[in-house]
């Protein structure tokens, strides 16, 4: 079983990896970060990324669609985002958030790599 620190630093460790985060999107604020720097905020990136989450389920619940969300990828010129929420142990209301370098990463191999790290996160 994994802490935040180690789920944090295995999620650095996924190939192209900027910035990794564990987020309560209940209130938006993370529990751990690791990377990002002066042009990524990870902290600033979570609390954004809980107001997507939100919106999601709420049209989801709009739509009647009783399912439930994996993940969240937002694709931008240059990198990956990937919000993975979070289902077992006690992660329920949590969501494992990762910028990834688009050139330099798998996204097949990322998403495989954080339900890794989900199953193996002990809150």
């Amino acid at each position: 079983m994994a802490n935040v620190e180690t789920s944090l630093k295995e999620a650095m460790a996924i190939g192209g990896s900027l910035g990794a985060a564990l987020v309560d999107y209940g209130s938006g604020m993370a529990l751990g970060t690791l990377g990002g720097g002066k042009d990524l905020d990870m902290s600033v990136a979570a609390a954004g990324n809980t107001d997507v989450i939100r919106a999601k389920v709420r049209t989801m619940e709009m739509l009647g669609i009783a399912d439930e969300i994996e993940d969240i990828l937002i694709t931008l010129g240059s990198q990956y985002h990937l919000v993975r929420l979070l289902k077992s142990r006690g992660g329920a209301g949590l969501f494992l958030y990762v910028v990834l370098d688009k050139a330099n990463s798998n996204l097949a191999m990322a998403r495989h790599q954080l339900r890794r790290i989900e199953s193996e996160l002990e809150m």
